[in-house]
């Protein structure tokens, strides 16, 4: 799953040596925290959050295969 997001970020940003993903597992959840510049924030949320909502979902059926939850923040 974090090599999903790794991949997906990189190639929507403008500064890929900037994306830092970290998690945590609580139970069957599992939080993801990324980050980016600060200049690639709205290229990773997109335009009224579509594509951060996008990434959540492919990210939310990936996790459900293993039997787990998974929640993606992204942080600034």
């Amino acid at each position: 799953m974090k090599e999903f997001i790794d991949y997906i970020a990189k190639h929507l940003v403008d500064n890929p040596d900037n994306v830092v993903i970290e998690f945590e597992e609580k139970d069957n959840k599992v939080i993801f925290k990324l980050k980016v510049g600060e200049s690639d924030v709205g290229k990773v949320i997109g335009r009224k959050g579509r594509t951060a909502q996008a990434m959540r979902v492919l990210l939310s059926a990936i996790a459900a295969k293993e039997g787990k939850r998974a929640i993606l923040e992204i942080l600034d």
